[in-house]
This record gives C-alpha cells, sequence and structure tokens, in this order.
C-alpha cells in the first residue's frame, strides 16, 4: 500500500512568493500535500512544490508553509523524487539535542531479547527519522542512508548512537540507486571505532550468524524476517527443506538447528553459500548432512521436477531483483512463476513459505501471484499463517509504504 499521491503537476513558483519573513528558507506545497503533512506523512514530493525561496542545495533544513503560510513543519531539502523529508511538525532546529531525543525514543520502543543481539534501532520514517536507518550488529552499529541530503545529520547521529550504546564501531552504508553500484565497503566507511577483522557475530533467537555490518543491507542476515523464524521453530522438526535465493542460510540454520532431516539451499552466489557453510559451522551443525547448491534457482528447481524430488517445506523469499544467467529478474513480473515452480515440488500437504519486500506490490497483487501460481501449478492452497516484522521494525500508519512485507505461508 502507498500513498496515492496526486499526478495533476503543479506550476512552481521562481521565489519571492509571500512567505512570512521570519521563515528563513523555506517550500510552499500545494494543498494536496498539506492534507497529507497534516495526517502525518513525512514526504514532499516534486510535483507538490509550488514554491520556494530561491534555489535551494540538498541537504538545507527548510520551513514547509501552505499556500496560505500556515506552518507545517521543518525538513531537509532535496534534488530528487522526494523533495523534502519532514523531520518535525513544527518550526525548530534539527539539531544535536534534537536527533539524541529522536533516538532515544525509538531505543526506548524496542525491547529485545538477550538471545538476539541482531535488531534496527531506528527504522526511518516510523521512527520519525525520515531516510535514515541504524542497524544494531552486537557491539557495533551501521547507519543506512537513503539519500546524500542527509549527509549533514551524520556528526548529530553518531553522537548521540555512540552515547547511548558505546560501540565497538559504528559504521555508514549510502543505499545504492541499482544493484550494478553495489561496493564493497572501505575502511572510510567507519565513522566511529575500528573495522572489525572479518565478519562479526551476532545472535539471533539463539543461534550464531556471521555479518559485515559495512554492507549495510547486504550484511548478511535479514532482521525483518525474524518473526517468520520464530514462527517456523516448532514446525522444522523431521522434515525435508529446500531453501530457495538462500542467502547466508538464515532459514537453512533455523531449520537445521531445529531438527530437520535434510535442507538443501540453493543460491547462486558462491559467497553466499560460502556464508551459509559458515554459519553453520558457528552452530555447530553437520555440513555434511545438508547440501549447499551454487546454482540458478530455477534451474535447480525445474531438475528437482524432473527427478521427482519432493520438499515437505519449501522457503521462497526472493530479491526484488536478481541478476541470473537467463537475463535480469524482478519479483514483480516472476513471483507467480516461483511459486509455481515451488509447488511442482513441494509434497502433498506441504508448506511453501513464500515472501516479498518489494513495497510497490500490494497486498493484493501479492495474494493474486501466489493464487495464480498455484493454478499454473495445479495445486490448491490455503493461507495459515500471514507474517509481519517484529516490533523493531515499526510501520506507522501515517507512513503506508512502510506495510512493504508480504510473507505467507500455505499449505498445498
Amino acid at each position: 500500500m502507498t500513498r496515492n499521491k496526486s499526478r495533476r503537476k503543479t506550476q512552481r513558483g521562481k521565489g519571492g512568493l509571500p512567505f512570512h519573513s521570519d521563515a528563513g528558507d523555506a517550500v510552499m506545497v500545494n494543498a494536496y500535500s498539506e492534507r497529507w503533512l497534516r495526517r502525518g506523512f513525512c514526504w514532499v514530493y516534486e510535483d507538490e512544490v509550488v514554491g520556494r525561496t530561491g534555489e535551494l542545495m540538498p541537504g538545507r533544513v527548510v520551513s514547509i508553509v501552505s499556500r496560505e503560510g500556515a506552518d507545517l513543519g521543518t525538513g531537509v531539502w532535496d534534488s530528487g523524487r522526494i523533495q523534502v523529508r519532514r523531520f518535525r511538525q513544527d518550526r525548530g532546529p534539527i539539531d544535536g539535542a534534537f536527533v539524541a531525543d529522536r533516538v532515544r525514543a525509538a531505543r526506548a520502543r524496542r525491547k529485545v531479547s538477550a538471545a538476539t543481539s541482531a535488531w534496527r534501532w531506528l527504522h526511518g520514517e516510523n521512527d520519525d527519522f525520515p531516510g535514515v536507518r541504524v542497524d544494531v550488529w552486537g557491539d557495533h552499529l551501521t547507519i543506512l542512508l537513503d539519500s546524500p541530503s542527509l549527509e549533514g545529520l551524520l556528526d548529530p547521529l553518531v553522537d548521540a548512537l555512540v552515547d547511548q550504546h558505546e560501540p565497538k564501531s559504528l559504521w555508514v552504508a549510502r543505499r545504492p540507486v541499482n544493484d550494478a553500484e553495489r561496493t564493497t565497503p572501505g575502511k572510510e566507511s567507519v565513522l566511529w571505532g575500528e573495522a572489525p577483522v572479518g565478519p562479526v557475530e551476532v545472535r539471533e533467537l539463539g543461534l550464531a550468524y556471521g555479518v559485515e555490518p559495512g554492507r549495510g543491507i547486504d550484511a548478511g542476515l535479514f532482521c525483518d524476517m525474524r518473526g517468520m523464524r520464530q514462527w517456523l521453530q516448532p514446525h522444522w522438526k523431521g522434515k525435508r527443506v529446500l531453501n530457495t535465493f538462500g542467502y547466508t542460510g538464515a532459514f537453512s540454520v533455523a531449520a537445521a538447528a531445529h531438527g530437520a532431516s535434510e535442507v538443501v539451499s540453493v543460491d547462486l552466489s558462491a559467497n553466499h553459500m560460502a556464508r551459509a557453510q559458515a554459519n553453520f559451522s558457528r552452530n555447530g551443525l553437520d555440513l555434511g548432512a545438508h547440501q549447499f547448491l551454487v546454482e540458478d534457482t530455477f534451474k535447480a528447481l525445474d531438475r528437482f521436477r524432473r527427478k521427482g524430488e519432493r520438499f515437505d517445506l519449501v522457503i521462497a523469499d526472493p530479491p526484488s531483483f536478481a541478476h541470473g544467467p537467463n537475463g535480469d529478474w524482478s519479483v514483480s513480473t516472476g513471483l507467480q512463476g516461483l511459486v509455481s515452480s515451488c509447488l511442482r515440488v513441494l509434497a502433498p500437504g506441504g508448506w511453501l513459505m513464500v515472501a516479498t519486500n518489494q513495497g510497490k506490490m500490494s497486498p493484493k497483487e501479492f495474494q493474486n501471484k501466489v493464487q495464480n501460481g498455484a493454478i499454473k501449478a495445479n495445486r490448491s492452497v490455503r493461507l495459515i499463517h500471514q507474517g509481519s516484522p517484529p516490533h523493531d521494525f515499526p510501520a506507522a500508519l501515517h507512513f503506508p509504504e512502510s506495510r512493504y512485507l508480504k510473507a505467507w505461508v500455505v499449505q498445498a
């Protein structure tokens, strides 16, 4: 679900509009944006800005005003599709004291078990800190920025995090525009402390995983799926499990550690499969009892189908986009086919866990793709569990874009 933003173009002012004289740098928004801002939404889109006080550079703190001159808050100017990210609903500074208060309030909302040392401290717009996320990896922290316009927040944010957590290292990672822009982090990404030698070991629900904090979204563990792994804990025992798009093996480790008879992990990346094997070793699991296949998921599924192999539980948590031997793949066009292929190797009465974090896909569209995939595979499916992110990934009701995760367990 996303905000149903108006497509009507508005006429941009050229500066010199009748802003209040004490507004400083300011932007004027149209009535549509004003209605959403008054409901708590924190983005102003490019075509909703109808005037501004001269030329503004990305990162500039601006006041937001309506056409009538009413104060609508204070935000940070950007040059992209999201033109302003609003940090406060009144007029005021975005300074060290403000940042520290937001960081402290976000921490107070989180009660993380001692069995879990990997979690999200600051969840962007959902913690009233748009465009900025902070992940905790034990004694190490990562700040993830959605835009270069937010770089000016780093100094007060680092001060607040160090004061409240005392990490061994604190990294910054910039969200890449596309996969081609993903790079290996260097020591210059460390804003505080010293870079650890090798992976950092963290725990989730009592199990150990190796992560690389400087990689940001590619650290090695997707903590927003913790709730699904927790729900599945009592159900792995005695099952033959297939983990497609296995990444670094978090679901595979959870399955093996809780009694799965065999886990077959598949990923096109040899590095990911090596990290999955390392995670098995961290938890004292027998590598020889399980399979780790460096292979395209769809080729593996087709081979399993032709050989008549069946699995009791199949995990299908694909990336939103992927580059494979047959070209680019996207969840928006490929999820239905993936569901169909998975169901063709699922034993009668087995379970398929299917998920996507593609925010642009609505829950209704997700349901249609799962159902159509089942029809194509000639399988009847029943929904037995609908997952959601854990509490450290809150979804603010005034920010519809936050409800990005769709995760189902269906029986066929």
